[in-house]
């Protein structure tokens, strides 16, 4: 009949439409996350949480996320200088593992592998303990009393994680740093001082400060993310897993687009004042 659609027609404009229902999520979602950072932003200045609470905050996010950053940097530098002596190797160029090791360690690598070992560990935990606070109305008990959740459980959990991802961060590059060392020098018999000094040569405080001034975004995005999906739960118990698996890849996924982008800007930035 004249102005009906087949079924064929259907199966081709499905992909747009879903294309389409995606890009308005991903705008709504943008806008309710900037409006939460300002939210978040105001209660910090106008309501700064209690040194207790941020002591609280600072152990849950950042000492008890030491044993699987520290075990996350050491691997990741153990499996680089692996690879990185046997192509080195055969040009007699082993000296220049701690270089790359370092290099990539500090500028990359900690920072991108701790945002996302954080996002899983503390992003999932944020997600789920705000997400049963709202689904067992313990959010709007806390309204009725006159505390504004924002500041209350948002604002706490942002600065320690923007405070402590740099930190974390340090820890895990400098644990995988000396242990790369440790098996260049013991196992592979490199000399210590022209593997530190390869090491020096390359590396620059500029990539040092740069490498851990992206964490401080990515903290902002684990706690932002994870905290927005937490105030939006609904359905229960079914409805904060699925907080907690949605934070936890759309933190990721943030970090790993976000640190492309803010490497480029660096770059460019570098190469412009310089």
């Amino acid at each position: 009949m004249p102005g009906q659609r087949s079924p064929w027609q259907d199966v081709l404009l499905e992909p747009f439409g879903a294309l389409g229902q995606w890009t308005l999520s991903a705008i709504t979602a943008i806008g309710q996350t900037t409006d939460l950072l300002f939210k978040v932003t105001k209660a910090i200045f106008r309501q700064p949480p209690r040194r207790r609470v941020i002591l609280m905050q600072a152990y849950q996010i950042g000492y008890l996320s030491l044993p699987i950053v520290i075990l996350t940097g050491i691997a990741i530098a153990l499996v680089l200088a692996v690879q990185a002596h046997a192509v080195l190797k055969p040009l007699a160029a082993q000296n220049m593992v701690g270089a790359m090791v370092n290099f990539a360690m500090v500028s990359e690598l900690a920072p991108v592998f701790t945002g996302i070992m954080l996002s899983g560990r503390v992003g999932s935990a944020i997600a789920a303990e705000i997400g049963t606070m709202k689904v067992t109305e313990q959010l709007d008990a806390l309204r009725v009393m006159g505390t504004d959740p924002i500041a209350f459980l948002v604002a706490p959990r942002f600065l320690a994680c923007v405070l402590l991802l740099p930190v974390l961060c340090a820890i895990s590059a400098w644990s995988g740093i000396f242990c790369a060392e440790w098996l260049a020098t013991s196992l592979w018999d490199l000399d210590g001082a022209a593997y530190n000094a390869h090491a020096e040569t390359i590396i620059r405080p500029y990539d040092i400060f740069t490498g851990y001034a992206k964490t401080i975004i990515f903290g902002g995005i684990i706690a932002l993310v994870a905290c927005r999906k937490g105030l939006q739960t609904t359905g229960g118990a079914t409805g904060v897993g699925t907080a907690c698996t949605e934070g936890v890849v759309i933190a990721s996924t943030l970090i790993l687009g976000a640190n492309f982008i803010l490497t480029l800007l660096i770059k460019e930035f570098w190469r412009w004042i310089a």
